[in-house]
């Protein structure tokens, strides 16, 4: 049973790349994320706090896991590190990996449709860089808040 009154983060868009994000968090490859911060401003959304918990949303839109901030920095994109781009579950070996990668979603034709534009994906380009952990929905409180 997964609370009602924790926020949710859906991670990608629906399909196949969020259901490998699920399911990274889920097995215990994935312990990091990237928000490019651009998006968030964008949203009205504050960058979150470290202690914020979150149901993960699947691909159905539906809890899939509950998670809790450990680890929120705003970061350049150029200063994303190997261990950091390792810890995001999605199998890259290294930090250029995770930037191509990223560039390309963050560019992506979706992307562009959502926000109504590319944005400027560069080494200055300010990221959201949150580490976390999974909590038992069980005994997670609601610490909550925006995102």
């Amino acid at each position: 049973m997964f609370p009602d009154d924790l926020p949710t983060l859906a991670l990608a868009f629906p399909g196949p790349e969020r259901d490998r994000g699920v399911e990274a968090i889920v097995d215990g490859r994935k312990t990091a994320m990237t928000a490019l911060a651009e998006i968030l401003e964008r949203a009205g959304e504050p960058v979150p706090e470290a202690g914020m918990r979150y149901a993960v949303l699947d691909s159905d839109d539906r809890p899939a896991v509950v998670i809790e901030l450990t680890e929120v920095r705003v970061i350049p994109f150029g200063a994303v590190d190997d261990r950091f781009a390792r810890d995001e579950g999605r199998g890259y070996a290294d930090a250029a990996e995770w930037a191509a990668a990223h560039r390309e979603f963050f560019a992506g034709e979706t992307m562009t449709e959502l926000l109504g534009y590319t944005p400027a994906v560069d080494d200055d380009a300010l990221v959201v860089a949150e580490r976390f952990r999974v909590v038992d929905p069980d005994t997670a409180d609601t610490t909550t808040g925006p995102r």
